[in-house]
């Protein structure tokens, strides 16, 4: 048994968690805040939620900048960690991989099991990010290599496994790009976004030979299958969270990229590496509409090729590898 901590922000951390889950082979329990997904596999260990209630004001909330979220004297993250431990202690897990919590982390390493750290880009140097990172017996990033998106992972970089994007559509046929009328297709994330309905009107009237689609807020339309729409769009553009990229890139399509404001600088990490490798067209934040028609061009000329040096469709695959590698023998 292998069990696999995911954060219950947004959609990235589950989805990616199903990829790698898919190509362990083996049962994978899920432990989480947020409800069963459709399509887990596996046993489901729904936990307690450590915010709600709200702490009260003045509670330390961060063991004085050790962690990121113990605050003292909350019910539901002493019912929590006491489940993650009653489950520990009951299956005895060959590994349990977190996406993401430090205090998870040291629960779980603190019970004598390899753990395994999913990476965030950003800058992680503070005492928090880099106990987990102490304590892990791998740390699997979602990244190629080359890219410079980690501050604060270069203490640990013999344990860190760069394995390229992951994305669900891993291993699927693209679907045909059909001619006809240039279509821009936008992602917007579940994990906030600062878009409006008034900035995408905008944009679109600037552009009156383009159609445009909104996948997310604030637009009222969301698709459980992006993949038909992502594949047919000459232009995507797209946040720079990690498993929207990988999408992208898995599509091979041409992409605009404006970073989210998220903690720790991540998403504005991430969309500077791909500025500077040349795979995307990156604006620091939603362009004014005068602007769009030269960006939406320069999207075209630049294309989609480079994607390749971001996604080899063999993410989860290796991710799964290390996870494999590093998993005690059942006893």
């Amino acid at each position: 048994m292998i069990g696999y901590y995911v954060h219950h922000q947004g959609d990235g951390h589950v989805l990616r968690a199903q990829a790698i889950a898919a190509q362990l082979g083996e049962p994978v329990t899920g432990i989480s805040s947020r409800p069963r997904p459709d399509g887990w596999a596996g046993p489901w260990l729904q936990l307690a939620r450590d915010d709600d209630p709200e702490p009260a004001d003045g509670v330390d909330a961060t063991a004085g900048g050790a962690l990121h979220w113990a605050p003292t004297g909350h019910p539901g993250l002493r019912e929590r960690m006491a489940q993650i431990a009653a489950w520990v202690a009951t299956y005895a897990p060959r590994l349990v991989v977190v996406d993401v919590s430090v205090e998870v982390t040291v629960l779980v390493r603190s019970m004598g099991v390899p753990t395994i750290v999913m990476g965030i880009p950003g800058v992680r140097e503070d005492r928090a990010h880099q106990l987990g990172y102490r304590l892990a017996d791998a740390i699997v990033a979602p990244w190629p290599e080359w890219a410079p998106v980690l501050r604060g992972g270069e203490p640990w970089a013999d344990k860190l496994h760069a394995v390229g994007a992951i994305s669900r559509f891993d291993g699927r046929e693209r679907a045909e790009h059909e001619d006809g009328p240039p279509n821009v297709v936008v992602l917007s994330g579940r994990g906030g976004t600062e878009l409006s309905l008034t900035m995408l009107a905008e944009a679109e009237r600037a552009t009156p030979g383009w159609s445009w689609t909104v996948l997310g807020p604030p637009s009222d339309r969301w698709v459980d299958d992006p993949w038909p729409l992502l594949c047919g769009a000459d232009v995507v553009v797209t946040h720079a969270g990690q498993n929207a990229l990988a999408d992208v890139a898995a599509a091979g399509r041409p992409a605009i990229v404006i970073p989210q404001p998220r903690p720790h600088d991540e998403q504005h990490a991430t969309a500077r590496a791909l500025g500077e490798a040349g795979l995307a067209v990156v604006r620091p934040t939603w362009p004014e509409p005068d602007e769009w028609d030269a960006l939406l061009s320069q999207a075209l000329d630049r294309g989609g090729a480079g994607w390749a040096r971001w996604h080899t469709g063999t993410g989860a695959e290796r991710a799964a590898a290390v996870l494999q590698e590093l998993a005690w023998a059942p006893q």
